[in-house]
């Protein structure tokens, strides 16, 4: 048998810096997988394929392709509250890949429509076939995210928009569900409280 030299201190730490770095990208597992959506997705469902573990970044049999043009807008909600710190996003090196990203915060159901509105914030985008580019956000914007919509308006000339893997990278904690606070002003006596019931949940997160 081999003896093993220093080399095998090297493969074990890049298996645990992998491991580590896979582990920063999970984000992914906090997705509402139910509601999620992509629009202007070219084959239903294939939208919700490209959010998954940082190590199968390279199937490049799970993508997502435009449709009429090269627009995708994925609204995704999340099963708790989010502190965004990176987002990663994979293409092919050619004019299909997303040239700019746009994020927005806390807008359920967003539409294209919708994508008019001032971004949270903007990215110029590199080619990235291999999935290695990072973008930081600005965290004081992205600290209490429990609906992420990223709008990508444009690629690098082709007629459609391909994207294979999209790494979301940051911290969750469990929801904190607002209904309760208005079943206790329900329950509570007092004929003022009655007019907070026609106020929905949303109303809190509009800025």
């Amino acid at each position: 048998a081999m003896a093993h030299g220093p080399g095998r201190c090297r493969c074990c730490g890049a298996g645990a810096e992998a491991a580590e770095r896979g582990a920063a990208w999970a984000l992914y597992l906090r997705i509402d997988r139910q509601r999620l959506q992509c629009l202007n997705e070219r084959r239903e469902g294939s939208g919700a394929l490209v959010f998954r573990a940082w190590e199968e970044r390279g199937d490049r049999a799970q993508f997502v392709e435009s449709d009429d043009d090269e627009e995708l807008l994925f609204n995704i909600p999340f099963t708790g509250s989010v502190k965004l710190k990176g987002v990663l996003v994979m293409g092919e090196d050619d004019g299909t890949h997303p040239a700019e990203m746009r994020l927005f915060r806390n807008i359920p159901q967003m539409s294209f429509d919708d994508t008019g509105r001032e971004a949270e914030q903007t990215f110029s985008l590199n080619r990235d076939p291999l999935g290695e580019l990072e973008y930081p956000t600005k965290i004081a914007r992205f600290s209490n995210v429990y609906h992420l919509s990223m709008h990508f308006p444009k690629n690098f000339g082709a007629e459609t928009t391909k994207i294979f893997y999209i790494g979301l990278k940051g911290e969750w904690t469990e929801a904190h569900r607002h209904e309760v606070t208005i079943c206790s002003y329900e329950a509570s006596a007092n004929p003022a409280d009655h007019r907070l019931e026609q106020i929905s949940p949303q109303t809190h997160f509009i800025s």
